[in-house]
């Protein structure tokens, strides 16, 4: 059994790369729960309704051109896509790209401080069509 030490996971988001401000992240697979039991059944019978997968990215908050605000304040409202990877480097059947095509982007924390830290983010991805790409 291989344990995955996480020492450079990379972030992407519509193909703009903010690994260099990424700081830890989820991408959870997501299936609405139907019940399927009938007359005939003596227990609950579950099915999988429809995908509602979520993804939530903490970054470091930089306001340089082309760092993590310049990236995401248009994005602010839209749907993305997302691809979050354990290590960089190809992607292959161990190190897979988990990918959220048109996943929404509600809000966008433009100013999170606390004196004496360095500003941190969290964003949280909604919806979207999930894939591992390997």
């Amino acid at each position: 059994m291989t344990i995955q030490y996480q020492n450079n996971p990379t972030f992407t988001i519509d193909s703009v790369d903010l690994s260099a401000w990424t700081t830890a992240g989820s991408v959870n697979v997501v299936f609405e729960t139907l019940d399927k039991t009938t007359y005939d059944n003596t227990s609950r019978l579950m099915t999988s309704g429809l995908g509602n997968h979520t993804a939530t990215i903490d970054l470091f908050m930089d306001y340089s051109a082309a760092a993590t605000y310049a990236t995401l304040k248009d994005l602010v409202g839209e749907a993305v896509t997302i691809v979050y990877q354990p290590a960089a480097g190809a992607q292959t059947a161990t190190n897979p790209g988990f990918q959220l095509v048109d996943t929404y982007l509600g809000e966008l924390p433009v100013i999170s401080l606390t004196l004496g830290e360095l500003q941190s983010i969290s964003l949280e991805f909604v919806g979207g069509v999930y894939s591992a790409l390997d």
